[in-house]
């Protein structure tokens, strides 16, 4: 038999272990079920089954792997900590190395996977490993094998099976006999027998060394670390246990001949037993009285300690009681001078009358609703149900009615709208919105706008009331400050007599100083009361009053704010609407316009047909002329242009009909279903019936058809090129649609969306091909400027900011690009970044299934796609990274892990590129809103995209590049 397998573990020089390849999809399924079936399943309990295959989480890489228990190691005899278990050698048998685990880590498997081993164990033909051979030479052979075998695919030719159940093969590796190399580097001698010998077996037991560690071979390309092995001294624990066996059994020898003397000792002392029990009295009283001793001991440390304490707050109050009437002075004069600043301004009595005065403006010069905003409204619903009836209707006779009915909801609703105008003009709309916008900073700080709002005049009586009271009481214990305070001052002019040496008038000195604490303690009363009630938070009750008024009146505000809003929103319809009116109320709209601009440019392509078969005839004609060819060229340029200037004028007209359409006659494309104004609406405005691709000077860009036709031509001196699409009746909807979105997304913002422009949409009318026209920016492509002149730092950061605003404009819309890669991001001056289209054709999981590297190997599929997880704003986000870390990383090698992420902490770049990737390639990664305002951005500037020069009809476009009409369709960025 003959096979092909690959090398994944060796034993010596001789023996080794293998996989076949057909077992390749085997060994994927296994590690899937082991991953999700072996953290949940039951550990191994009892005594192991040795013919059992069990899961086994190897040591390296904590996966679980197949395994089999081939001897068990009592643990405590093993000299580990894990008593009253064990632990157990197993062999891998899908990889054919083994190691010592302990018994939480092997679990039992489902039955399904107990089938036999995915690796087999092989045996060189011929050959042995000699007696004689040493240690070295040992390790030597088998580092000499698994270099001529490891990860490498080997045929098998079968001679015979060991009775060991290994088999015994000769192996080639391509022309390469394994067998006679390891014969001629003296690692193994030919035997005329195949088999092995019992002692050889034995001494290769024995002189095997600890088991290499294994990796994945590179053709199964798994996440998973194959299974390593340790080696297991399993000889020197024998050993160890035996001797360990030894002293243990000469100790218990010891201790039988002990046990066997006489014990003599009870009755030598038995007659002293009274003489012990007074010892132990007398001991346990000593314990007591020292215990005793050592409290009293405490008692007086802590005693001394009050003492001391005392001693020094006594020297404290002499020397206050020495400076007490100077202190407390001081403290009353600094009293009074902050009551006396309180006074003057006032704060809180200030918020107030605040407070009272926004409630009356806000309370009495609210504006009335305009009496007839509502009839509006609501004659508004009407016009806009018969437009929706009229729109859906195919009925020719029912239309007309629908018209008719419409026409006279909109006589109705011009009246409203006269009215309304008449009505809004009279109020001080501005005036008001803006005496509310100055108020509504102050009521945020002040409302509690969490809480809910309840009857507006109740909170206003409520904090009217209270504020009567708060101010009777802020008078009255003003009246007590100053009472006190002119009485003190009285005792103070009183006194002077008393110290006064030339004052011949007797006084009575028990009666004039002897009231002087009283006096200043009603003082210190007094001035303390007022400076509690002023400076002093309010009470709950109070709390709850002001910040329920407060409350209250930000929600009138806010409420007239929008009800404000609402009537000039209203007011500039009204004035539009009127407008409309004024002009269609009494015609209707006609497409002739439309229609002589399309017969002139039919007549104009008729003769730039005539003329390029006149230059056709005349190239291959005997009696050509370079002059002559000039003229017709010319004359051939002249018609292209006017062709164009046409077309121009026909995209014009069809936008004056769309907005007609949208807003006030839907019934236009349905009158005049010929004029084809429903796909240009539908196409967003890019559709072209008159411009065709044989009327362009076009040629075929070769190097970039790649996945489909593509040709370049010019316009208006603007080079521009033509995508091919194949399309059928089923797919040119959905192509249409798509093509419509992605310009809606871009117009919104147009030059500073940060996305390619797209110019015009045309058939093919002999193909089934539907073109797309970009314009054409050779060599503007990341993958095109890093190969030929990288970008600096300063560069990158200002093209990746616009490449950022592309995506967040992308995602504002609703769409997922899902085909972001180096050939398909721009730079245009090196300073204009532009995200590119991608192929209209294909869903968004369709255009993320091309996978694209950019560094060799740095994969822009971010990990939740590899896992085949729907394309999301997270995995352009994702690319997103890598591209930029690819332009920040200059000439550095680029480490990829295993699992396919990049290894950041080993480059050398600016902090904050390094911060901004870390939050990039992650699982949660920041949204491009989010990037645009990260610190690695702060003062780049987006550069906004010129417009494309000439565009009229409200399409502006902007810069592209050649790669990108290729591989944004999944072609192979590096060609």
């Amino acid at each position: 038999k003959v096979e092909d397998v690959v090398g994944c573990y060796v034993e010596d020089a001789v023996t080794f272990w293998a996989q076949s390849v057909s077992r390749y999809n085997d060994l994927v399924k296994i590690s899937s079920a082991l991953a999700e079936a072996c953290p949940r399943a039951n550990a191994v309990l009892g005594k192991p089954d040795f013919s059992k295959i069990y899961g086994g989480c190897f040591s390296e890489d904590r996966c679980w792997y197949r395994c089999t228990i081939q001897q068990v190691i009592n643990s405590e005899k093993a000299g580990t900590l894990f008593h009253e278990s064990f632990a157990c050698r197993v062999l891998y048998i899908d990889y054919g190395n083994s190691e010592v685990l302990n018994r939480s880590d092997i679990v039992e498997i489902p039955p399904s996977l107990e089938f036999p081993s995915a690796a087999k164990k092989y045996r060189l033909w011929g050959l042995h490993i000699p007696n004689s051979q040493n240690l070295n030479t040992f390790d030597q052979g088998k580092k000499f094998l698994s270099s001529l075998i490891y990860e490498k695919v080997i045929k098998i030719h079968c001679k015979a099976k060991h009775e060991d159940g290994s088999i015994i093969a000769q192996a080639k590796y391509e022309k390469t006999d394994i067998g006679e190399e390891v014969a001629k580097a003296g690692f193994a001698e030919k035997w005329s027998s195949p088999g092995i010998t019992k002692d050889v077996e034995e001494r290769r037991a024995v002189m095997q060394n600890p088991p290499q560690k294994t990796k994945v071979p590179q053709w199964l390309n798994r996440p998973h670390h194959t299974p390593r092995g340790q080696f297991d001294q399993v000889t020197f624990a024998t050993r160890k246990q035996n001797h360990s066996g030894n002293r243990t059994f000469a100790l218990k020898e010891k201790m039988q001949a002990s046990a066997s003397e006489p014990d003599t000792s009870f009755a030598q002392t038995r007659p002293e037993w009274k003489l012990n029990e007074e010892t132990e009295v007398l001991r346990r009283e000593n314990a007591n009285l020292l215990n005793r001793q050592k409290e009293l001991e405490l008692e007086n440390q802590q005693l001394k300690l009050e003492l001391q304490v005392f001693l020094v707050l006594q020297r404290r109050f002499e020397g206050t009681l020495s400076t007490y009437i100077g202190t407390r002075m001081r403290n009353l004069a600094a009293q009074v001078k902050v009551l006396k600043e309180i006074r003057h301004t006032n704060k809180n009595h200030c918020f107030l009358e605040q407070l009272s005065e926004m409630i009356t403006v806000v309370t009495e010069g609210c504006l009335p609703v305009p009496s007839s905003l509502e009839r509006m409204e609501t004659t508004w619903r009407e016009h806009e149900l018969a437009q929706e009836r009229i729109q859906l209707c195919r009925d020719v006779d029912e239309r007309e009615k629908l018209i008719a009915r419409r026409d006279e909801v909109q006589q109705n609703l011009y009246s409203a709208v006269q009215e309304l105008i008449v009505e809004v003009d009279q109020l001080p709309l501005s005036e008001r919105s803006k005496t509310l916008q100055e108020l509504s900073p102050s009521l945020e700080m002040m409302a509690d706008q969490g809480s809910e709002v309840d009857d507006s005049e109740k909170a206003f009586q409520q904090f009217f009331e209270w504020k009567s009271v708060r101010v009777n009481k802020l008078i009255h214990v003003r009246n007590d400050t100053d009472k006190a305070l002119q009485i003190l001052a009285g005792w103070f002019g009183g006194n002077l007599k008393c110290f006064d040496m030339t004052s011949e008038a007797s006084s009575d000195l028990e009666e004039m100083i002897g009231n002087a604490d009283e006096i200043l303690k009603k003082v210190e009363l007094a001035i303390c009361e007022e400076l509690n009630d002023d400076s002093n938070e309010q009470d709950e009750a109070a709390k709850k009053i002001i910040t329920s008024a407060c409350n209250e009146l930000l929600h009138k505000v806010q409420q007239e704010q929008n009800m404000i809003t609402v009537i000039q929103h209203r007011y500039l319809v009204g004035v539009e609407l009127k407008k409309h009116c004024e002009e269609w109320l009494n015609r209707k709209p006609n497409i002739n316009i439309l229609l002589s601009v399309k017969k002139t440019v039919k007549s104009l392509k008729a003769q730039l047909r005539c003329k390029l078969v006149e230059k056709n005839n005349f190239e291959e004609s005997d009696d050509y002329s370079a002059f002559e060819m000039t003229r017709i060229k010319e004359e051939i340029a002249h018609l292209r242009d006017k062709v164009l200037q046409e077309i121009s004028k026909e995209q014009e007209e069809y936008e004056k009909l769309a907005v007609l359409a949208q807003k006030w006659f839907p019934e236009l494309p349905l009158l005049y279903p010929e004029a084809g104004i429903l796909n240009y609406m539908n196409s967003g405005g890019l559709l072209t019936c008159s411009l065709e691709r044989e009327l362009l000077d076009a040629e075929p860009v070769e190097e970039l058809s790649t996945k489909r036709l593509l040709v370049c031509s010019g316009i208006r001196g603007q080079k521009i090129l033509l995508k091919g699409y194949f399309v059928d009746v089923s797919s040119e909807a959905k192509v249409i649609e798509r093509v419509a979105k992605y310009h809606r997304a871009w117009n919104q913002q147009k030059e500073k969306s940060g996305l390619l422009q797209l110019l015009f949409v045309l058939f093919c009318k002999s193909d089934p091909l539907v073109y797309l026209m970009v314009p054409y920016y050779p060599g503007a492509s990341l993958r095109a400027l890093q190969a030929a002149a990288p970008l600096s730092l300063e560069e990158a950061l200002k093209v990746m900011k616009g490449v950022a605003q592309g995506l967040q404009t992308l995602h504002g819309a609703d769409i997922v690009h899902g085909s972001l890669h180096g050939s398909n991001v721009f730079a245009v001056n090196r300073e204009q970044g532009i995200v590119g289209d991608f192929d209209f054709t294909k869903s968004e999981e369709q255009r993320a299934a091309a996978d694209c590297t950019v560094a060799g190997t740095l994969s822009l599929a971010s990990p939740e796609l590899k896992m085949g997880e729907s394309a999301s704003p997270a995995s352009d986000m994702y690319a997103y990274g890598c591209l930029l870390l690819w332009l920040c990383v200059q000439n550095q090698e680029l480490v990829v892990k295993e699992d396919g992420m990049p290894k950041l902490d080993v480059l050398v770049m600016d902090d904050r590129v390094k911060s901004l990737l870390l939050k990039l390639l992650c699982c949660s990664r920041l949204s491009a809103e989010q990037v645009l305002r990260d610190d690695c951005f702060l003062g780049v500037d987006v550069i906004p995209v010129s417009l494309w020069p000439g565009e009229e009809h409200g399409s502006e476009k902007t810069g592209e590049e050649e790669r990108h009409l290729t591989e944004e369709d999944g072609a192979n960025p590096t060609q």
